[in-house]
């Protein structure tokens, strides 16, 4: 391999960082927000997850009217009466949440479970069926972990219902504010 100068290695690097090189200071500015809404949802995971069922309330009501609006649209077309079904049962389901938040959220939580558990058991069956490589051991673990999360959440149901989703949520946010964060400062020191 060749040796490569400093301005090919950051002519490569913008290369590699795309349209993020030119804009580090937004992305910095994004992982600052998020960052402090994570630290936010960290400190009142109940209130994030009310308000977050709420929100998706309002993905769910725009979501039937949009979908309603494509169905009159589309008239003659063979599933119209299809499509106005969907967006009734989009708007009954945002209506659903916003009267009762707390059930929406065991439901969240319940299918947050099951996610934990399907995955854990899957990437345990990818273990075993990797074993013959030397990394399979993290792969199992990871699994065991996501199966572990699975029965935490279901040991602590339907208590767990109120502050789970704002608090995965807020890790969430966390995470990718981190992530545009040192995003950023790597694309500020290309610009230098």
């Amino acid at each position: 391999m060749a040796n490569l100068t400093v301005e090919q290695i950051n002519e490569i690097r913008s290369k590699v960082m795309g349209a993020a090189a030119k804009v580090p200071g937004t992305l910095i500015g994004i992982g600052i927000l998020l960052i402090i809404l994570g630290m936010i949802g960290i400190a009142g995971q109940t209130l994030f997850s009310l308000v977050s069922v709420n929100v998706l309330g309002i993905f769910l009501f725009a979501g039937g009217v949009l979908q309603g609006i494509h169905a009159f649209q589309s008239a003659g077309w063979k599933s119209v009466r299809v499509q106005l079904l969907f967006a009734v049962l989009y708007m009954a389901g945002a209506i659903y949440v916003w009267a009762f938040p707390i059930p929406a959220l065991e439901a969240i939580t319940l299918w947050l479970a099951a996610i934990f558990f399907v995955t854990g058991f899957l990437r345990l069956i990818s273990a075993f069926q990797h074993r013959h490589f030397a990394q399979w051991f993290w792969l199992a673990l990871s699994a065991v972990i996501s199966i572990l999360m699975g029965v935490l959440i279901m040991n602590s149901f339907p208590s767990s219902s109120l502050w789970l989703p704002g608090l995965l949520i807020a890790i969430e946010l966390l995470l990718q504010g981190w992530s545009l964060l040192f995003l950023g400062f790597a694309a500020k020191s290309l610009t230098k």
